[in-house]
């Protein structure tokens, strides 16, 4: 009988909470701003997700994609695992239109709904998607649709 070695899986997190409360979608937009290489949010998307524990402060925001000009990735499995690793109770969800315009588009809403049904299942809430540009934001949840 022939023996295989596994690989063994680990996984680690060190925690930098920081005092930071998110309790409005200003608040988020405004952290997402500081967060946001501002010369290149017109030239072409990016994703990110904020990571929050259950008194709503701030674990970490994540570099999620780098798109084109007309869209960029979400990988709903990759937010999901990380939300697990960080031990994250909240996240949200924004990206940024580089045409500037704020109104969202179907795949933004359908990726918005996969992503809430998806961290249903997990017991992690949705708190909100933005979509930003230099000067403004739309917030999902501030206009119902979360």
């Amino acid at each position: 009988m022939q023996h295989h070695q596994v690989s063994e899986i680990q996984v680690s997190y060190s925690p930098n909470i920081i005092e930071t409360i998110i309790s409005t979608s200003e608040s988020s937009y405004m952290l997402a701003l500081n967060n946001w290489n501002l010369d290149t949010i017109e030239m072409c998307e990016e994703a990110k997700v904020l990571f929050l524990n259950n008194a709503l402060k701030v674990i970490g925001i994540y570099n999620l994609s780098k798109g084109g000009i007309s869209s960029s990735v979400v990988d709903i499995r990759l937010i999901l695992s990380i939300a697990l690793k960080s031990i994250s109770t909240h996240i949200i969800l924004i990206h940024n239109h580089p045409s500037t315009s704020l109104t969202p588009s179907k795949a933004d809403i359908d990726i918005t709904s996969k992503l809430k049904l998806a961290c249903g299942f997990l017991e992690i809430k949705l708190l909100d998607h933005l979509i930003i540009n230099k000067e403004s934001y739309y917030s999902f949840a501030d206009d119902g649709l979360l």
